[in-house]
C-alpha cells in the first residue's frame, strides 16, 4: 500500500497517538486544496480492512472514513499517518495464551461533541475474554449529547448490549460456567454515569435521553451488569 500511494520516503512511525488535530469537513474552506477522492478512497478502504485486527486504529479510521466523498489533502494526510504507523509496527498484535482465569470483563469511555460538524460524540468499547480482547468498537453516537456525563450514559449503554449478546453467545457455546454467571464487569471512568444507573432519583435530570438508554438501568438492577469506576488515568 505505501508503494501503492507513493509513501515509501515517507519514513515510519513507531508510536501513534491518535488524530493530533481535528478534522472537520470544511478541510476545503480553510486553504486546503482538495485531493483525489478515489487515491482515498481506496487508502481509506485498505485501512478499513487492517481495522479488523488492529483496534489501536480503530478510532482514527473512523475519523478519516467520514470525508469521503470531499477529501481535502488535509484528510489525506491524516489517513497516510495513520498507514505510516502500520508500516512501522506490523510486528504488533494481540497475544491469546492459557490462563486459569477465564472470565469476560469490559471496558467503556466516551469523549464529548468532539465532532466540528455536528458536535456529536465518539463511544468507544472493548472486551476481553481471558488473556486478549475479543471485540471492540468505536463509533460516532447518533445524537448530541448535553454533557460528558450522558455522553457516557449513552455508551455503557450500548456497551451493556454487546455484552448481553457476549454473554448469550458464550452460554451457547457452553462456556457460562460460575465464573461468567456473575454479573460481567464494566469498568467506567465517570462516576455520575454509574450513579446514574443505580439511582432513579437521576431520573428527573435524565429525561430528554431517549428511553431506550435506560436498558442499562434494567440490566444493573437485575444484576447482570456491573458498572465499576476505573481512574482516566488507568
Amino acid at each position: 500500500m505505501m508503494s501503492r500511494f507513493e509513501m515509501t520516503d515517507l519514513g515510519l512511525l513507531h508510536y501513534f497517538l491518535g488524530l493530533e488535530v481535528k478534522q472537520s469537513e470544511d478541510g476545503l474552506e480553510d486553504g486546503t486544496e482538495q485531493a483525489n477522492s478515489r487515491s482515498f478512497r481506496s487508502l481509506v478502504r485498505g485501512l478499513i480492512y487492517l481495522a479488523h485486527t488492529r483496534l489501536d486504529i480503530s478510532f482514527s479510521i473512523g475519523v478519516v472514513s467520514r470525508f469521503m466523498s470531499n477529501p481535502s489533502k488535509h484528510h489525506f494526510g491524516a489517513a497516510k499517518r495513520i498507514l505510516c504507523y502500520i508500516a512501522g509496527t506490523l510486528d504488533y498484535g494481540i497475544c491469546y495464551s492459557h490462563v486459569s482465569d477465564f472470565k469476560l470483563y469490559g471496558y467503556t469511555d466516551s469523549d464529548w461533541a468532539s465532532s466540528l460538524d455536528d458536535r456529536k460524540s465518539t463511544s468507544g468499547h472493548v472486551f476481553s475474554l481471558g488473556s486478549g480482547v475479543i471485540t471492540w468498537s468505536s463509533k460516532k453516537q447518533a445524537t448530541p449529547t448535553l454533557s460528558s456525563s450522558e455522553a457516557e450514559y449513552v455508551v455503557v449503554t450500548s456497551s451493556a448490549s454487546q455484552c448481553i449478546w457476549l454473554q448469550r453467545m458464550l452460554a451457547d457455546l457452553h462456556q457460562k460456567h460460575q465464573k461468567q454467571e456473575n454479573a460481567t464487569e464494566i469498568f467506567c471512568d465517570n462516576k455520575s454515569t454509574i450513579a446514574m444507573t443505580k439511582n432513579p432519583a437521576f431520573h428527573g435530570r435524565m429525561k430528554h435521553i431517549d428511553i431506550h438508554f435506560h436498558f442499562i438501568r434494567k440490566l444493573v438492577a437485575k444484576g447482570e451488569i456491573i458498572l465499576k469506576f476505573c481512574n482516566t488515568d488507568d
